[in-house]
Formats: C-alpha cells, structure tokens, sequence
C-alpha cells in the first residue's frame, strides 16, 4: 500500500491518503499482541475445560483476520455510510437482543449469547458502537434542527437497550453503555444541571445494584474487605504481576495461568504480566492510550458535530472497557468481566471492536470541502 501515488484516485488510493495510518498499525500491534498472548494463556484454559491445548487459541487467531477486514472494510465509509451503517446494524442488534432473552445460551445464569451456525453471539458487544454512532446523529439533527426530538428519542433508544441488558443480566454493559451515553450527552451541550442529575442517579442506580444484585454486592464487598468474600482470582492475578517484575519470565513462561480459571479472557493483562513484564504491560497501555488521545485530537479540529459525538462514543466504550478489564485485574475496581480490546478472548467482542475502531477511522479520514455530515 505504501506504492500508492498521492494522485492515485481509485478508492484504496484515496483511502491509503487520508486515513489515520498510526491508529491503524496502533490497532493491528494490538491486535498481534493478543494474539502472542491468546497463544500463551488459552493452553491452560483448554485443559481444564477438557479440549484440545490450542482449540481457544486457533478459533481466535482465525478471526484476527476478518477483524481485520472490518477495520479496512468500515473505514472506507463515509460519514453518512456510518451512520445508515450504524441504524441498520442497532436494529438488527435489538431484535438479537430480544432473541437472547427468548432462545439465548445460559451461562452462569445470564442468557447472553446466541449459538449461531456454531458461533457463540453475543450481541450485547455489537450494540455498544451502533448505539454510540445512532444517538450521535439524533444529537446532531437535534442541534441543527430545534423541531427534531433528538434527544427524548436518544433517550428512549437507551432505555430499550439498558431494559434488555439488564433482563439478561448485564449490569457491567448497561454502566458502559450508559457512560457511553452520558459522555455525549455532555459533549452535545447538555445544561450542567442536567449531568449532575443523571450523575446522581447513575450513583442511585449502582447502590440500588448493590442492595438487590448479590453477585454485585459480593464482588464490591470482596473488593473493599479482603475477608469478605471469594479473593481467588484475583489474588492469582497479583501473583502474576509480582513474578513477572519487570522483563518478565519469557512468552510461555508463566505458571499462574494454570491456576487462574479466566486467564485467556478477563485476565489475560495477568498473563502479560507475568510473561512480558512490566515494561510490556507499559507498551499496552499506551497503545490503547495513544489510540484515544489521537482520535481526540482530531475531534479538536472536527467541524461535524456528528463525526465528534459519534468518535468521541466509539472512543470512550474503547478506552473505559480497557480501563474496566486492565483495573480489575490490577485490584483498583471491583473484578468485572468485561474483555481486553482485540487482547482477550471473545469472538464477538474482537468482531465489535473492530467495527467500532473501523468507524472511528472512516470518521477521522480527512475530508475536504464537506460540510455537517448527517
């Protein structure tokens, strides 16, 4: 790609010009590197679940390459591609929602997943970008038009979505979401005394999870009170980070994966740890940190109030959803399963991500002569 003439007018020239090429090579190293670790922390996790060593590893890196595509493929959008994109893919992804509660797969009971084909979905990670990209264009419409009801209806798209998440339940993508939600909310000109109302009933809303859910209040209480409840993984997940120091053991290297049943999803930033070393954990950390300041860095010269709603969304749930999975694993939050992004386990979450991220480049490419895209 890098032959490609800057008078190249076809539509992979034009794209290999004005696409944010250090956010894509940031996007594919992390993606590589969840691969090395997918190859070194799935081995245990198979065993134990009685499959062959390499099966978790091998039906990962096999869709690598279509996450891929859909990064490639997402950014060659336009604007207003993104957001038809977007509509269509929340519609599709409610109905889904709605057939995990009706057919879904239970696990540990949540009905989350749908068994497709042979495929595990879950469409709770897909509705994430969608609904990030669709209230962005009713916030916009809402601002350039007075008449248009934008936000009663973005409201209204979060209620439908955080009813069917937590009917499933799924407290930790009804917070992402919301957060998601609130941030462009904010973003968009919501009065001051209005984010503080919904700041205060977020917090209303988490102690009333606290008193009637009692896995979150057995999570928090194991977070606050060593002795109050079941410490395990994630004394193994402290274990890791202390033996791998700072170069860490080697790739392969590390025994606390063997006894740390997540260790290929939740917790593969352990498995970093204790294999890579400190200094590799600082390297991940900043790819995901260098990915979102940049894209937020071109939101400062973003005219498109849509193009800055909808990035700044597909950035937050990309950055709080590394935060979430890297601080439980560190102990600073209460643990919370929620995947590593294009790192940890999970088909659907690597899919959705790497829709997410492929928006965020179709929407960052840069523009000439076009106005508010719609």
């Amino acid at each position: 790609m890098s032959s490609f003439a800057r008078t190249d007018t076809s539509v992979l020239g034009r794209w290999w010009w004005t696409v944010d090429r250090w956010t894509l090579i940031a996007l594919v190293i992390l993606m590589a590197l969840g691969g090395v670790l997918m190859l070194a922390a799935s081995p245990a996790a198979a065993d134990r679940i009685g499959i062959e060593s390499f099966q978790l590893a091998q039906r990962q890196l096999a869709l690598l390459p279509f996450a891929l595509m859909i990064v490639v493929g997402a950014s060659l959008l336009s604007p207003r591609g993104v957001r038809r994109c977007a509509v269509i893919g929340l519609l599709c992804t409610l109905v889904l929602l709605l057939l995990t509660l009706l057919v879904g797969t239970e696990i540990k009971g949540a009905s989350r997943w749908l068994n497709i084909a042979g495929f595990s979905l879950q469409p709770s990670e897909f509705v994430k970008p969608f609904f990030a990209v669709t209230i962005a264009w009713f916030l916009a419409m809402a601002k350039n038009d007075p008449s248009v009801p934008g936000l009663p209806i973005a409201v209204g798209i979060w209620l439908v979505i955080v009813s069917l998440l937590l009917l499933q339940p799924d407290l930790g993508q009804t917070v992402l979401i919301t957060a998601i939600g609130g941030i462009q909310l904010f973003l968009a000109g919501l009065p001051i005394l209005w984010v503080g109302l919904l700041g205060a009933l977020g917090i209303a809303a988490l102690i009333g999870a606290y008193f009637s859910l009692p896995h979150v209040a057995a999570r928090i209480d194991g977070f606050m009170d060593p002795s109050a409840g079941d410490r395990y993984q994630i004394n193994r997940s402290m274990e890791a980070f202390m033996n791998g120091g700072f170069f860490g053991r080697g790739p392969g290297e590390g025994t606390v994966k063997a006894h740390l049943p997540d260790a290929h999803s939740d917790f593969i930033f352990a498995v970093a740890g204790e294999e890579m070393g400190l200094i590799a954990c600082l390297v991940i950390v900043s790819l995901f940190a260098f990915v979102v300041l940049r894209g937020f860095t071109h939101m400062l010269r973003e005219s498109s109030l849509f193009v800055m709603l909808a990035c700044s969304g597909l950035l937050a749930q990309f950055g709080l959803q590394a935060l979430i999975n890297m601080g439980s694993a560190l102990h600073l939050i209460p643990t919370k399963g929620m995947t590593l992004p294009f790192i940890s386990y999970g088909g659907s979450s690597l899919l959705a991500l790497a829709m997410g991220m492929g928006m965020v480049l179709a929407l960052t490419r840069r523009r000439v002569g076009m106005g508010e895209a719609i």
